[in-house]
């Protein structure tokens, strides 16, 4: 299926706050008369970060996430600030939440976590990090923990690591 002839009639902001944007578009495919509404939410690029320090540890975190109703344990990750460059970011992100330093970084590429509902771009990094602070001290809401590759994979297949991408990125390790 070509997507040729295919053509966004209007866009129109639904609703709008500082993290998050509701679209609406009017779509008229290639061959179909007919109109289609969709939406989508619209948001700013995000920056996830697979991190390694000299001992070979990864650092994830364990925070409350509303939209889930849970605590999740997850990689370093965040959004980009006012247009800052994704490897700043990368490199605030992991600072910020673990304590670590970025020695080298690498990124892996920017994908789409579902091009279905969502306009938000995912930049995957890895990095090569220091050891860690013993000094660090995570913001209160915030739970660091350094685990082996073999930890993490055990995780993920517990169901105590559930954040796709985030999975997904670990994977892109092994490829």
């Amino acid at each position: 299926m070509s997507s040729s002839g295919t053509r966004i009639l209007s866009r129109r902001e639904i609703y709008s706050s500082p993290w998050i944007r509701l679209i609406e578009k009017s779509v008229q495919f290639a061959g179909i008369e007919r109109t289609e509404i969709y939406h989508n939410l619209d948001l700013p690029d995000y920056v996830t970060v697979i991190a390694r320090t000299p001992g070979g540890l990864i650092p994830i975190v364990y925070q409350y996430r509303p939209a889930v109703e849970q605590y999740t344990w997850e990689l370093p990750a965040g959004l980009r600030e006012n247009g800052e460059d994704p490897q700043k970011t990368c490199r605030r992100e992991l600072l910020e939440e673990t304590g670590l330093k970025t020695e080298s970084i690498r990124h892996l590429g920017a994908f789409y976590a579902d091009t279905g509902r969502l306009n938000a771009p995912l930049h995957a990094f890895y990095v090569e990090a220091s050891e860690p602070d013993p000094d660090f001290v995570p913001k209160e809401d915030l739970e660091v923990k350094f685990v082996t590759e073999e930890e993490l994979r055990d995780l993920i297949f517990s169901g105590g690591f559930r954040l796709i991408s985030h999975v997904a990125v670990f994977l892109l390790l092994g490829l």
